[in-house]
């Protein structure tokens, strides 16, 4: 057995809590990812997963098994990096994990031009907006959008995120458009689940206000709101790099232009410097480049 292998699938079932989505995002069988997590028991001598027809959980010795895999995985990695190949090529594979708006918009394209420059190297884009703990789900690399990013991660800053208030020319001219922040609270908004839901905070100049509006559709993805705005389904907050070709082509209108969104800011997040593979170093400053150029947004 390989038990290097047999390591990282268990962690991986113990992380996600299924045998069928680590099979899917380790790229083999069910089986095999059963097989594995059975010969690491029969390894070990212990029971290391409760199973039940919902759900996967970790039994004592299993807890204590996924802390030293962890350890010696991150052993294993180190030891690749140290003898990496002596012409400076990046081998191996990174996980990362990002929004579904920016995964789709903009990193996707990013990495894609990385991979082109080492052809040795494999990504894994994890997408969605669920808080994970970046070392038991062993990720390398976070692309979060935050005011405030998690102080326990080292973050390092892509660019700035500009946002907008849209909305579609049919929704306008049905509904008429607001001329004052306070106009929101009388129309149809779309609201973004983790970012202002209900409460959008605008500035003019000096002038801030705070408006409470009414949002009976939200949603935890900033495309899926996009697609309602342009469905005239009412007033949506996207950011500038969603909002700005519809904006150019006249699919979409904006609203209180004068009024800005507080802007936030795309961060890359990741557990430590310590032992940072070249792999992670390499990805972090391709993409602070790739950032850097502003026409990314357009």
């Amino acid at each position: 057995m390989d038990r290097v292998t047999a390591m990282q699938v268990f962690t991986d079932v113990a992380t996600s809590g299924s045998f069928s989505a680590s099979a899917e995002r380790l790229g083999m069988s069910r089986a095999m990812v059963t097989r594995y997590v059975a010969e690491m028991e029969q390894w070990l001598g212990a029971r290391l997963l409760q199973r039940t027809t919902r759900r996967v959980t970790l039994t004592d010795a299993g807890e204590q098994a996924l802390r030293r895999c962890l350890q010696l995985l991150t052993l294993v990695a180190e030891v690749e990096d140290e003898v990496a190949p002596a012409d400076g090529s990046l081998r191996g594979q990174l996980r990362l994990t990002s929004s579904m708006s920016f995964g789709h918009a903009h990193l996707a394209a990013a990495l894609a031009a990385f991979l082109a420059q080492h052809p040795q190297l494999k990504l894994d884009l994890n997408v969605g907006d669920a808080a994970l703990n970046l070392v038991e789900a062993r990720i390398d690399l976070a692309i979060r959008i935050s005011s405030e990013p998690d102080p326990a991660l080292i973050a390092r800053p892509l660019a700035v995120c500009d946002s907008v208030l849209v909305a579609s020319p049919g929704y306008l001219a049905r509904a008429g458009t607001p001329q004052t922040p306070a106009e929101l609270a009388g129309h149809r908004c779309l609201g973004h689940s983790n970012v202002g839901r209900s409460s959008w905070q605008l500035t003019r100049d000096a002038v801030r206000e705070t408006v409470q509006v009414i949002t009976r559709f939200t949603a935890n993805d900033a495309t899926v709101l996009l697609h309602a705005a342009l469905a005239d389904g009412g007033i949506s907050l996207q950011p500038t790099y969603l909002a700005n070709r519809l904006l150019r082509s006249g699919e979409l209108q904006a609203v209180l232009p004068d009024w800005q969104p507080p802007a936030m800011t795309i961060y890359a997040l990741y557990p430590s410097r310590r032992h940072l593979s070249p792999a992670v170093r390499a990805l972090l400053d391709f993409l602070v480049e790739w950032f850097a150029v502003v026409r990314w947004q357009y």
